[in-house]
C-alpha cells in the first residue's frame, strides 16, 4: 500500500509538472464542448438557391415569397434561364435551382396543374435531400393554400379526419444541443482515457525510466495501478467540469436520472478506456506509435458509435462492428440517464457489458506487460 501510495504520489507530481500537460487535460476538452455543440447542427439552414422565374406573375412570386420566408433558403440569383442558372450551381454558387415555367399561374387556374422544375446540387447528400425535402414540403403548402381558396369549403365538413396530435418526450424543444452534448462529452472523456494513459506510459519507455521500475520489487499491479489511477481521477473531474460548467451552466442541460447511477457507469467506464491506453502502450515503443494506434481506434469510436448518425442505420455489418466499441454503450447510457432519467434496470445491460470492457481489456494488457523483476 505505501508503495502504491508512493507511485500515485509520483504520478501526480509529474502530470502536474508538466505545463503542456494541463491545458490538454482540462483546458481543450472544456473548450471543445463549449464549441462542437455550436457547429454540430443537425439542421441545415442557409441553402443557397437560384430562381429561374419565366411567368412573373401574382402567384408566382408568392410562391417565391413564401421559399424565402421559410429560413432555410438563401436566394444566390434570379436568373434568366436555366443555363445562367446552372452556371450558379456549377461555380458552388447555389445549391438548388427552381425553374417557374412560362403560363405557371395561367396552366394552373385554367387546367388545375402545374409543373415545376427542381435541380440539386447532389455532392454534398446531405444538403441536398434536405434541402430539396424543405423545397417540396414548402411546395405542397403552397399548392394547399392555392385549393383552399378556389374550394369553397361548406359550413359543416361531412368528410371523417383523423387529427393527430405529437408530445415531443425527454426533448420538448426538439434542442439538438441536448441531444449532442452528452455524446461529445462521452467522446472527450473518452480521448483522455485511451490517448493520455497510453502516451503517458510510452514517455516512460522512450526516456528509459521504465527500465529502472522493472527491476525494482515493485509490483506489476502496483504499477500499472499508479499509471491507471491518476487518470481515471482526472477523467471524473472533466466530466464534472463538462457536465455541469458548460453542460448545466451553458447549455441548461440538467440532468434527470440519477447522478451516483451516472458516475457509477463513468467509474466502470474509464477502467475500460484507461485499459485500452494500457494496452496500447504494450504494443507502441514511442510517443508516435501509440497516437497512431489510439487515432486509429479513436476514429472508428467517433464515427460508428452512434454519435452523429444512428447506428440503426448502418449495414448489419457495420452495426455489429459497433457493439465492439464501449463508446457506443457509453453514449447511450449518458443520453438515457440524462435525458430520459433511466433508472438501472433500463441499463443493466450497459452495465455487464462495460464490466466485460473492463475486464478484457485491462486482462489482456496486464498480461501482455513485461516485467523482468
Amino acid at each position: 500500500m505505501r508503495t502504491l501510495k508512493f507511485l500515485l504520489r509520483k504520478e501526480f507530481k509529474q502530470i502536474f509538472r508538466n505545463k503542456a500537460l494541463l491545458p490538454m487535460l482540462f483546458v481543450v476538452p472544456i473548450m471543445q464542448l463549449l464549441i462542437l455543440p455550436l457547429a454540430a447542427d443537425y439542421e441545415v439552414k442557409n441553402i443557397n438557391i437560384t430562381i429561374v422565374d419565366q411567368d412573373h406573375s401574382a402567384y408566382s412570386q408568392k410562391l417565391i415569397s413564401k421559399i424565402m420566408a421559410s429560413g432555410y433558403f438563401r436566394l444566390a440569383s434570379y436568373a434568366t434561364g436555366f443555363n445562367d442558372a446552372f452556371d450558379d450551381v456549377e461555380n458552388d454558387r447555389s445549391d438548388l435551382i427552381l425553374e417557374i415555367p412560362q403560363g405557371f399561374e395561367r396552366n394552373l387556374i385554367r387546367e388545375n396543374e402545374q409543373q415545376l422544375y427542381m435541380a440539386v446540387n447532389a455532392i454534398n447528400g446531405v444538403k441536398a435531400n434536405l434541402g430539396g425535402t424543405y423545397l417540396n414540403r414548402i411546395i405542397a403548402d403552397y399548392n394547399a393554400d392555392v385549393r383552399l381558396e378556389w374550394v369553397q369549403m361548406s359550413k359543416f365538413n361531412r368528410l371523417p379526419t383523423i387529427e393527430i396530435v405529437s408530445s415531443n418526450w425527454f426533448n420538448p424543444t426538439m434542442n439538438y444541443r441536448f441531444y449532442m452534448v452528452p455524446g461529445i462529452l462521452a467522446l472527450l472523456v473518452t480521448m483522455i482515457g485511451a490517448y493520455m494513459c497510453a502516451l503517458n506510459i510510452v514517455k516512460e519507455k522512450e526516456k528509459g525510466t521504465i527500465e529502472q521500475i522493472n527491476v525494482t520489487p515493485i509490483k506489476k499491479y502496483q504499477f500499472i495501478l499508479g499509471k491507471l489511477i491518476p487518470f481515471w481521477v482526472i477523467g471524473i473531474v472533466v466530466f464534472t467540469m463538462g457536465l455541469f460548467g458548460i453542460g448545466w451552466l451553458v447549455y441548461g442541460i440538467a440532468p434527470i436520472g440519477s447522478l451516483l447511477l451516472l458516475y457509477a457507469y463513468l467509474s466502470v467506464y474509464l477502467i475500460a478506456v484507461l485499459g485500452l491506453g494500457l494496452l496500447i502502450s504494450t504494443y507502441a515503443e514511442t510517443q508516435q506509435q501509440a497516437m497512431s494506434i489510439a487515432f486509429f481506434f479513436m476514429m472508428i469510436f467517433i464515427l460508428m458509435s452512434g454519435l452523429f448518425t444512428s447506428i440503426d442505420g448502418m449495414p448489419e455489418w457495420a452495426y455489429i462492428m459497433t457493439k465492439f466499441s464501449p463508446i457506443t454503450y457509453f453514449i447511450e447510457v449518458m443520453r438515457m440517464i440524462v435525458l430520459k432519467g433511466s433508472a438501472f434496470s433500463d441499463i443493466k445491460s450497459h452495465f455487464l457489458i462495460m464490466v466485460g470492457f473492463a475486464v478484457s481489456l485491462n486482462g489482456w494488457a496486464i498480461y501482455n506487460y513485461k516485467k523482468t523483476s
